[in-house]
């Protein structure tokens, strides 16, 4: 073996590890933007999405997208593990680079694509069905896509330039993304009966800027380590400073729009912004001068910070913003490279686009590319979620939804420090079973009031009450709802942990039985002097009954005094101005 394969085969090496790092830069951005009861789904799921990326890769993606010059998929050698002899890709993509080298660099874009889909679809599809997904996308859809355009397929054969995958990763990933989250639907209170969007904050910002750098980090052997050849140190270089570049514009104009147009310089912008520099940039690093890096990144920090508003405003609600950064900024990638390719600026780039004159041939063929598989990325998945839906199903329930997958998925939580933990235990130690939850009562069984009424009174003196309700989290819409149409508008609301005859949940780590976990509850208080108490008590009753354990109580108390901190009025001078205070 001569030094230059030595070098090549380093150099591809060393750009497949950071490729492959970026798999905890995507688990970090995505369950920092995903709430803390989803992490532990996140996390297992982006583990997961590799291994069945490099399964569906292995047993028939390389060979459908690199086996033989079929203008649409290979058709010769696609088994290469059951292929003694893989002497038939020794000139596929380079001949310095022994095979399952050139695998796995192959391999780790295959599962960035797939992970993609993980972020669009975060906090309510089933586990099971992300995987299924996930191995069909790896093994024929993305391959399929992949042999078009690095191949030899018909795209490529036209002239289609995509360097290290703006649309072969990025856009697929981003198709088949948008798919998910049309099917599946909006999480469970992303939107209003008005269709306003509201904001479902992630739990963990730092994480997110954790894994945004360590995906920056990746970035420099997904765009650099895609010459697969280190003889060029110029081209390599270029490529790393374009790829850069890109970056830090679309950080500074992505932070700048949100500034200007959301009121405040929003961090989740900001690092969806390099994401999206780092995806516009990705088709055409090799073939645009750094000059241009720096206009493409900065547009595309601009434009995903639209985009982010347009899908949340048509109802597409994606979590961390994949459709906007991947698809959006991939497809907006491609077309630059139309746009901005200049022959020469690299030994890689041969042809110039539109503004370097070049004429309309490339940006047409760019053009074509996109449309093409878009639709068929977009078609084919669609069937796949469809498919899935009706048969194994693709969301979770909504009381798994809204208590969280962790638990319901996957029988842990990631910060299980943080919350209390009362051993119940049996005789002999062991851990009893959940107790099973009675019948559902007829709601003529419940007590229309539950406390003597009083005397409506709306002057000095009048009896003040306290009302402190404890119920499922997942009942609060409906709480406030009722309790907005009675006139209360004050209130006071915290998250609690507690159990009655529900006990807690069962977590399991290692196979091994946690101490059962208290439960997730709310607690409402209230503070009421014109509204009798029995009315109050009987439209919460209302609004939270089910019949089932776990409906929650209600607490009653005499308050002593009230003083308004600000004018030092106290007892129901201290209320009136508001009808009812917390």
């Amino acid at each position: 073996m001569n030094m230059t394969m030595i070098i090549d085969t380093f150099w591809v090496f060393l750009a497949a590890i950071l490729v492959f790092f970026m798999n905890l830069g995507f688990a970090a951005v995505e369950s920092g933007f995903a709430r803390a009861k989803n992490t532990v789904n996140i996390l297992s799921k982006n583990f997961i999405v590799f291994a069945v990326s490099a399964v569906g890769f292995m047993l028939l993606g390389w060979g459908l997208m690199f086996g033989g010059a079929n203008p649409f998929v290979g058709t010769e050698n696609l088994f290469i593990l059951w292929n003694s002899d893989l002497s038939f890709y020794d000139n596929t993509l380079t001949s310095n680079v022994p095979f399952w080298g050139k695998f796995f660099f192959q391999l780790v874009f295959c599962g960035t694509a797939a992970t993609i889909v993980s972020g669009s679809v975060a906090e309510r599809v089933k586990y099971i069905s992300f995987i299924v997904f996930s191995l069909v996308l790896t093994l024929f859809i993305y391959p399929i896509v992949g042999h078009w355009i690095w191949g030899g397929g018909w795209l490529a054969s036209l002239g289609f330039l995509d360097f290290a995958g703006d649309t072969v990763v990025h856009s697929v990933g981003g198709w088949a993304a948008l798919a998910g989250a049309l099917i599946l639907g909006p999480r469970i209170g992303k939107y209003g009966s008005d269709g306003k969007a509201h904001a479902i904050p992630g739990h963990n910002m730092s994480l997110a800027v954790i894994g945004l750098f360590v995906l920056w980090i990746g970035w420099f052997g997904f765009n650099p380590g895609s010459t697969m050849s280190f003889q060029n140190p110029a081209d390599v270089m270029h490529i790393l400073v374009t790829t850069n570049t890109a970056a830090i514009a679309a950080v500074i104009t992505s932070t700048a729009a949100s500034w200007i147009f959301i009121g405040k310089p929003d961090l989740g912008m900001t690092i969806n912004g390099c994401l999206a520099g780092l995806v516009a940039i990705t088709g055409g690093c090799a073939y645009v001068s750094v000059e241009s890096s720096l206009i493409i990144g900065a547009i595309a920090g601009v434009i995903v910070v639209f985009a982010v508003l347009f899908f949340d405003k048509v109802r597409v609600d994606d979590p961390v913003g994949a459709t906007s950064v991947h698809l959006v900024c991939g497809v907006f990638g491609t077309i630059a490279i139309g746009l901005f390719a200049q022959e020469g600026v690299t030994s890689l780039s041969s042809v110039s686009g539109l503004f370097f004159g070049g004429g309309f041939n490339l940006l047409g063929t760019e053009l074509l590319g996109i449309a093409a598989v878009g639709a068929f990325v977009f078609a084919s998945t669609s069937l796949v979620w469809l498919v899935l839906k009706h048969t194994i199903g693709i969301r979770v329930s909504r009381e798994e939804e809204t208590a969280g997958l962790d638990i319901g998925e996957h029988g842990n939580a990631a910060y299980p420090d943080f919350e209390a933990a009362v051993p119940v235990l049996g005789q002999d130690g062991a851990p009893t079973p959940n107790i099973p939850a009675p019948a559902p009562l007829p709601m003529d069984a419940v007590a229309p009031h539950v406390a003597v009424e009083v005397e409506n009174r709306a002057q000095p003196g009048a009896k003040i009450t306290k009302v402190t309700i404890i119920t499922k989290q997942s009942k609060f819409t409906d709480l406030q709802v009722s309790l907005d149409n009675l006139g209360i508008t004050g209130l006071t609301v915290t998250n609690v942990l507690g159990y009655g005859m529900q006990k807690g949940h069962e977590e399991y780590y290692r196979g091994l039985p946690v101490e059962t976990r208290l439960l997730p509850k709310i607690q409402v208080d209230i503070v009421i002097c014109k509204i009798p108490t029995s009315i109050l008590v009987e439209t919460v009753q209302k609004a939270l009954y089910t019949g089932h354990v776990g409906d929650g109580k209600i607490f009653i108390y005499d308050v002593e005094n009230v003083v308004k901190i600000r004018t030092g009025e106290q007892g129901y001078d201290a209320l009136q101005d508001e009808e009812l205070n917390a």
